[in-house]
């Protein structure tokens, strides 16, 4: 039986608001016809510090032959000659 290709995991879409409909929530909260709205998360200080080192850290373990390939890659992909 053939393998059958992994399905990528697509991330939720964001949709934006359109200016006037972010106007429009603001004057209800302010005026108290709509509830506020709640302030977004705040991020773990450890995890961005982690991450904030991932890409050093990859750049560092690897060879110049590996960061080359890597680049090249990420241009491939990046500009659509994949």
């Amino acid at each position: 039986m053939a393998k059958t290709p992994a399905k990528k995991k697509r991330k939720p879409v964001k949709v934006r608001e359109d200016f006037s409909q972010v106007a429009f929530r603001v004057v209800q909260e302010a005026t108290g016809q709509a509830p506020r709205t709640p302030p977004p998360k705040e991020k773990d200080p450890a995890a961005v510090a982690l991450g904030a080192k991932g890409g050093a850290a990859r750049a560092k373990a690897m060879g110049k032959k590996q960061r080359t390939e890597a680049a090249k890659k990420a241009a491939s992909v990046r500009w659509g000659q994949a």
